[in-house]
């Protein structure tokens, strides 16, 4: 990866952020994107001690503001070798009283969002002749989940788009999926409260109908932003249109 040039979105935090740091450590260069400016500019500076991080600040469900963003990093910094689209949101409910606003922000980002990305990348790379893009879904998008269906669906959408994608630009372009299971970031986070914490995740909710983590342990950002990499590489060069769930085996192999 030693100074290729990568686009990350959702780079401002959790998985995004990781993606940035492990890109970093090995010499590539990273446009980051999130629309969270103030995080943004402080995980850039905490993760750039040489100056290969460039913040882009833009809401990737904006397709004109991803549209600039992609041509300035073009312009300013280089053809775009990859593209981590690990931007998303999860906002739950019941079916019956979910939010109709709640519903389409979910799709906005966690879809629309990666069209826009994607789209916009693809359309550079694709006349170079190379590059390789992942984008950040979840397993939840192949099991489903109580008070989840607007992201569960929005990331079986996500794998299907990005497989569609992946063979319409080959065989020049490669495309593939990482799917993590229960993963340490504030979104992880946000879930937990007084009934569902790290030990039920663990271990399971007979009444939730989940499975728990037969690995025993809720995975670090890092451990998903080695999985993002690696797919990029070049060690990946014959993968495309797969879908690696990176979970602990909560899902039981099961797989969108």
């Amino acid at each position: 990866m030693r100074d290729a040039i990568v686009l990350v979105t959702g780079a401002a935090q959790g998985i995004g952020a990781a993606v940035v740091g492990t890109l970093v450590a090995r010499g590539a260069v990273v446009a980051a994107v999130d629309r969270d400016a103030t995080r943004l500019h402080a995980t850039a500076a905490e993760l750039d001690p040489g100056g290969r991080v460039a913040p882009f600040v833009a809401d990737v469900a904006d397709r004109r503001a991803i549209e600039a963003v992609v041509a300035a990093v073009e312009h300013d910094i280089g053809p775009i070798d990859g593209l981590a689209h690990a931007a998303g949101i999860l906002r739950m409910g019941p079916i019956a009283t979910f939010a109709d606003e709640d519903w389409d922000a979910v799709f906005r980002v966690n879809l629309g969002g990666l069209r826009n990305t994607a789209r916009a990348v693809a359309a550079r790379m694709l006349p170079r002749r190379r590059g390789a893009i992942v984008s950040v879904a979840s397993n939840a998008a192949a099991v489903p989940r109580v008070a989840m269906s607007a992201y569960a669906a929005s990331k079986a959408a996500a794998v299907m788009f990005t497989r569609c994608l992946a063979l319409e630009l080959a065989p020049h372009v490669r495309c593939n999926v990482v799917s993590p299971g229960s993963t340490d970031t504030a979104m992880q986070r946000a879930y937990w409260d007084d009934t569902v914490g790290p030990q039920q995740v663990l271990d399971g909710s007979l009444a939730a109908y989940r499975l728990g983590i037969p690995l025993r342990r809720i995975a670090e950002p890092s451990d998903i932003a080695a999985a993002v990499v690696f797919l990029l590489s070049e060690e990946a060069r014959h993968i495309t249109m797969a879908n690696l769930c990176v979970d602990g085996g909560a899902t039981l192999g099961a797989s969108t």
